[in-house]
């Protein structure tokens, strides 16, 4: 096969497109009034950062975010958060679903979204696009992604991750040759015939480096490194999704290869996943490390002052900027931007994705008169299992539990469950003595 051995890796040549078009339905209510992409995460982030930086990490510094629905607050965002000097040439844009002389559609699928943007793409001097999801959560070097792609002389190269047989119902599954030739790719398999079919090798297990713990299976990740030509030609046509029909049909047409990634990747697509996700970054050795200042995740500076903590008991929590904590425990937790937590409160296995903004003492004062609580949580309130999102307003004497509930509810405006997880909404308030 042609390889080359000592290809030139210039991630500047690279234009990089995050993936944030679609309903996020799955993600709901978190994404009742945001794009997916700006649904935030650990605290202080949006989902967005983390595609984001892994691109300015990686030397890849022109990208844009393709969205479709309720861009409004990523727009604010991704212009507050990065912004690159005029000399760089570097940009993060968004480009959002318009209607043109010739189509007058919404996206119907990736595949869609960036055909729909070729206009704006071609404008670029670029070898190589790399498209990217907008929610997952992961730390990658897109130049050793570049590497493999070159090393392969590939048109596209696909980024797997190895997982098990119980997990590959879940993914596209690719088969690879001991080139690393992607041969087959088979959407969502279940049957355990074809599933032995698709198995990764022992002698291809051992070439990657794959644990030999038991059955491996290469995962698509949804992540596509394309040469530019081989892009435009894969978009010459009405089909509308990579991952269901471009790549299928490319893997016969093109050099199509897999790059093994090995490290910690999660989908946070579902309200289970990003709920997970969040607890385990409060976790003592989360998988995903924030910590790891050599690639750090960059947001949108915030001049917030530290958080105060007075008489609280914390286990196992983060907890963002510009908090009051007052002796309230709280275990399990991540909590977000600018919130309170009164006294006697005791707060386990919940997300607070914080506030926009400090509540005056006049605004604090009218909804005490009207018998409402401040934003926060109040005094001696039980909240287990649960998001709070933000700018919420929690009473006193209130007890927030999925526990014994069907596992999907909708009760708006006060609160929705999904994935036996309660969820209240965006500005929401739950009356003193409120028992979910």
């Amino acid at each position: 096969m042609p390889t080359n051995h000592n290809p030139k890796v210039d991630p500047g040549r690279v234009l990089a497109l995050i993936m944030g078009g679609g309903q996020g339905t799955r993600l709901y209510p978190l994404t009742r009034e945001r794009a997916k992409p700006a649904v935030p995460i650990a605290g202080k982030y949006r989902l967005v950062d983390i595609p984001i930086s892994n691109c300015i990490n990686s030397g890849v510094r022109r990208i844009y975010v393709l969205t479709q629905f309720l861009s409004a607050s990523l727009h604010r965002h991704v212009y507050g958060s990065f912004k690159f000097d005029h000399f760089s040439q570097g940009f993060v844009e968004i480009l959002a679903a318009e209607q043109t002389m010739t189509d007058s559609s919404w996206y119907q699928g990736t595949a869609d979204a960036v055909r729909k943007n070729l206009i704006h793409l071609r404008n670029n001097d670029f070898d190589y696009a790399l498209i990217l999801s907008g929610d997952q959560l992961y730390r990658m070097d897109f130049r050793e992604l570049l590497r493999h792609h070159l090393e392969r002389e590939a048109e596209v190269t696909i980024a797997t991750k190895p997982v098990s047989r119980p997990e590959a119902p879940a993914f596209g599954i690719m088969q690879i040759d001991a080139a690393q030739r992607i041969v087959r790719f088979e959407e969502k398999p279940r049957e355990p015939a074809l599933l032995d079919q698709l198995r990764v090798d022992p002698a291809t297990q051992q070439t990657l480096n794959i644990p030999s713990t038991g059955e491996s299976f290469l995962a698509s990740m949804g992540i596509y490194l394309f040469n530019r030509d081989v892009l435009t030609h894969a978009l010459d046509n009405d089909l509308t999704d990579f991952g269901k029909h471009i790549i299928p049909r490319l893997i016969h047409e093109r050099r199509v290869f897999s790059y093994c990634f090995q490290g910690y990747w999660e989908d946070v697509g579902t309200i289970r996943s990003f709920f997970e996700a969040n607890l385990d970054l409060a976790s003592e050795l989360p998988r995903f490390n924030l910590f790891d200042m050599t690639a750090p995740i960059y947001s949108r500076p915030r001049f917030l002052p530290p958080s105060k903590i007075n008489g609280a008991s914390l286990d196992h929590t983060v907890v963002s900027d510009g908090c009051i904590l007052n002796h309230c425990k709280i275990s399990q937790s991540v909590v977000g931007l600018r919130y309170l937590v009164d006294a006697g409160s005791h707060i386990t296995r919940t997300v607070i994705l914080g506030a926009d903004f400090y509540e005056s003492a006049e605004s604090i004062a009218a909804h005490a008169a009207a018998g409402q609580p401040r934003i926060g949580i109040g005094r001696n309130t039980r909240i287990d299992s649960a998001i709070i999102e933000k700018n919420a307003r929690i009473g006193d004497n209130c007890v927030i539990t999925p526990h014994g509930k069907p596992p999907s509810v909708d009760h708006p405006p006060l609160y929705y469950i999904r994935d036996g997880i309660v969820i209240i909404p965006k500005n929401a308030v739950v009356p003193h003595g409120t028992i979910i």
